[in-house]
């Protein structure tokens, strides 16, 4: 990261921020602040040192896959960011982005509503009453939950940008991160996340020797990289009811609200889209009928509106219904792809705690 005036000034404010959050981890670490384990109940926590675009929701989606795949009952668990409700809530079809958050709606939309998504500030308290509504359950993923301290989670998941990783940043408010780099040696794997798909192997040497001057030496340090899928229709807009997908080659208006659109507009130039208009808003905007509105003065005849998976959830909130359902609108999925034996690795490291059901 490189500094200008404005940072330098921010940093004396940056130490003392780090240092509070130093004392709180220190005071979790000696056990004088409280921390909660679930015995018999394997907590997985995916989250991050930096502030926002990291790509928790596809790599927490990668888990719960893999937890389906070895015979597993997996519950997933969130903050819900940006929701208009407070509490304990899980997710049912009567929901929306509006009472349990965009990403929880989301991953609840994603899986059908076969895994159960409950969104809870206090995560302990949700992992306790998910248990009391389903005994059954072998395993919760907790989204977003880095810095909660409160609950102790069996693997504690880190992920890290490779083109902003959190071994140049610093923290807020001179740079994006919650915590200090420090933070990093309660990881017991990092995954550096956005890779380009040809990463070389010496480049990711050089990565992991960056990782470990922070991470414990033992820690496996993965990589892994976006496949974009083809554009698939946003229920309640006008292609769900019929309209074509957009052709490769073809112009397309983008609408975007996350925190990082950058890797998504390089995939629309690579597969030949080419965008006339970006509506970029902040992470968890939420849209508004005016906003819509303009969208739409923007798409010309046969352009279609794309957008990600995360906002075609805040975009099918009831009061947006009229204005999104003569718009042809498209998300673009996400899945995760590891690098080279990533994916074995991590399955070793979550192999114990999820043994394959005996067979015969």
């Amino acid at each position: 990261m490189t500094f200008n005036l404005p940072k330098l000034l921010l940093l004396p404010f940056s130490w003392l921020y780090a240092a509070v959050l130093a004392g709180r981890n220190w005071l979790y670490d000696r056990g004088w602040k409280r921390s909660v384990a679930f015995a018999g109940l394997p907590v997985i926590s995916v989250g991050n040192l930096r502030v926002g675009g990291t790509g928790k929701t596809p790599h927490v989606a990668w888990l719960v896959e893999w937890l389906r795949a070895r015979g597993q009952q997996p519950a997933l668990l969130s903050r819900g960011y940006g929701r208009r409700t407070r509490g304990y809530r899980l997710a049912t079809a009567l929901d929306s982005a509006a009472t349990v958050g965009d990403e929880p709606w989301q991953q609840f939309g994603q899986f059908g509503g076969a895994v159960p998504v409950a969104v809870s500030e206090n995560r302990v308290a949700g992992i306790r009453q998910l248990l009391a509504e389903m005994p059954r359950l072998t395993a919760v993923v907790l989204d977003d939950a880095y810095q909660h301290r409160r609950v102790r989670p069996a693997i504690n998941i880190l992920l890290s940008e490779q083109q902003r990783p959190f071994y140049t940043d610093f923290v807020l408010p001179a740079g994006r991160l919650r915590e200090s780099r420090a933070g990093a040696a309660r990881a017991d794997a990092v995954i550096i996340t956005k890779c380009a798909p040809d990463l070389s192997e010496a480049a990711r040497a050089a990565i992991t020797a960056q990782v470990r001057r922070y991470a414990r030496p033992e820690v496996p340090v993965l990589f892994s990289a976006y496949e974009y899928g083809p554009p698939v229709p946003v229920p309640g807009t006008a292609a769900a009811g019929g309209a074509c997908a957009p052709g490769s080659g073809g112009e397309v208006v983008l609408l975007t609200g996350i925190a990082q659109p950058g890797p998504l507009l390089v995939h629309l130039a690579a597969a030949g889209y080419r965008v006339a208009h970006h509506a970029r808003f902040a992470d968890h905007h939420a849209f508004t009928p005016a906003e819509i509105a303009a969208l739409a003065a923007q798409c010309q005849p046969g352009q279609r509106v794309l957008t990600t998976q995360k906002d075609a959830a805040r975009l099918q909130e009831p009061a947006l219904a009229a204005s999104v359902a003569d718009l042809p609108v498209f998300y673009i999925p996400i899945t995760v792809r590891f690098l080279a034996d990533g994916e074995a690795r991590l399955a070793s490291l979550l192999g114990p705690y999820f043994p394959l059901p005996a067979v015969g």
